[in-house]
């Protein structure tokens, strides 16, 4: 076996049709659409499968995502992309603004600004961003997060969200 064997890695990643994930929201207030992702009534998008994002709690205006970073995230300095972060961060604002919304209404990111704070790697363990809603009106939301490591209680990164408030279409 060659050096260059050992260095290799691989992941499989599977997912379901979109589509169907965004279909769910149908007859779904904001927060029950989220709840259903979280309770695994619907399968999570893929780009939370790809990510290793997932969501662990929400209620109205707040929705907590966790995050576990490997290797597969690293940049070329040997530390998680701010990617990657940054995903966590814009998954968890979003959803927020999504549990302040009635049935039949969504959102899109307009704007996300995120601050790091220290350094992750796969070592250091799961990652919580705790989002909360500022401000829900009829054509915008607003919304902030803290990213911390769950082990130590450690600040991460910090970030806010403008989203725009949208009639979903079917």
């Amino acid at each position: 076996m060659s050096t260059e064997d050992t260095l290799v890695r691989e992941r499989t990643i599977t997912w379901t049709d979109p589509m169907a994930v965004a279909a769910g929201a149908q007859g779904r207030s904001g927060l029950e659409f989220i709840r259903a992702i979280m309770d695994r009534e619907l399968p999570p998008p893929p780009i939370a499968v790809l990510m290793n994002l997932y969501p662990v709690e929400a209620e109205e205006g707040r929705a907590v995502f966790a995050g576990e970073a490997g290797e597969e995230h690293y940049n070329p300095i040997g530390v998680v992309h701010a990617g990657f972060v940054m995903t966590l961060i814009d998954s968890a604002l979003g959803c927020a603004v999504q549990t302040t919304l009635p049935e039949g209404v969504g959102y899109t990111t307009l704007e996300t600004k995120v601050n790091m704070v220290r350094p992750i790697q796969a070592s250091t363990g799961r990652v919580l961003a705790d989002a909360r809603v500022l401000h829900t009106g009829r054509t915008t939301a607003t919304a902030e997060a803290k990213v911390i490591a769950e082990e130590t209680g450690k600040l991460l990164a910090h970030g806010t969200t403008t989203c725009a408030v949208r009639a979903l279409t079917g």
